[in-house]
């Protein structure tokens, strides 16, 4: 059992829910709770680390022997040390970084992409990957400066959505939405000067949704790569909407178009 935080195990997890530079050179990334390690694929997984509370519980020693997965047991208080929650559950992963080309995020005729410039709130962004699901997308594309998808509090928004949503990082977008193009994924950027409505065009062939930045949106030169500008309808003072909410009309609007044209057949 693991009685020290100065274990050096103990010191990595903590470097890993603390420094992005620590989860990018490792590929690797913390997960906690029981639901957030029982959605994790077991050939993801890394090392498993409980508490001797943890071990307490009969489901709990249910759900580690269903996984068939080693763990390590920690005492409390170095469990509680090691995690990056407020009421630790008693059970966390070192988990290895899904890993996806941009090609994996295409599917054809039922393309459906959302595309992020410089995402800043963790809470935000792991949101959009959970709605992303929800709403049957094919992909998420993100600026290089976006935050880090795999910092504990953007995992933690995912409920598990981190391992089954592709996604890819660009370097640069407008040279990723001319790929794009090439690939006839059209694309529609969420601007203030759009002249369509959000439910005016059709998704039902490939597309893919531009959404920016929370206080900025989307940068000019960004914005100009889209095919075709859209905006959805404000009543009052407001000029635009939280972005993960934007992002969560969009693509439920595609999945409604799919929906209704499947049902047509």
């Amino acid at each position: 059992m693991i009685s020290s935080t100065s274990n050096q195990q103990i010191r990595g997890i903590v470097q890993l829910n603390k420094k992005a530079r620590a989860r990018r050179e490792l590929r690797a990334f913390v997960v906690e709770g029981a639901k957030m390690f029982a959605e994790t694929p077991g050939g993801l997984l890394e090392r498993v680390y409980v508490s001797e509370h943890f071990l307490e519980k009969e489901e709990n020693r249910v759900l580690l022997e269903k996984s068939g997965a080693d763990y390590e047991t920690v005492s409390d208080g170095v469990f509680s040390h090691a995690s990056d929650t407020g009421t630790p559950q008693g059970i966390l992963a070192v988990v290895r970084m899904p890993e996806y080309g941009f090609f994996d995020l295409l599917r054809g005729e039922r393309t459906r992409l959302l595309v992020l410039e410089d995402i800043q709130d963790p809470g935000n962004l792991g949101t959009m990957f959970r709605t992303a699901e929800g709403a049957g997308m094919s992909g998420i594309i993100m600026s290089k400066n976006t935050v880090d998808l795999f910092s504990p509090k953007c995992v933690r928004a995912t409920m598990g959505s981190i391992y089954r949503m592709p996604f890819y990082v660009s370097d640069h977008l407008c040279e990723t939405l001319r790929e794009l193009s090439e690939s006839g994924v059209h694309s529609y950027a969420a601007h203030l000067q759009g002249k369509l409505w959000y439910d005016e065009p059709d998704y039902t062939r490939p597309c893919a949704f531009l959404i920016g930045n929370e206080g900025n949106g989307l940068k000019d030169e960004t914005a100009a790569c889209a095919d075709t500008y859209v905006k959805i309808p404000m009543e009052g003072r407001l000029e635009s909407l939280n972005a993960g909410v934007a992002a969560g009309i969009f693509m439920y609007e595609a999945y409604r178009q799919e929906r209704a044209a499947r049902s047509s057949v």
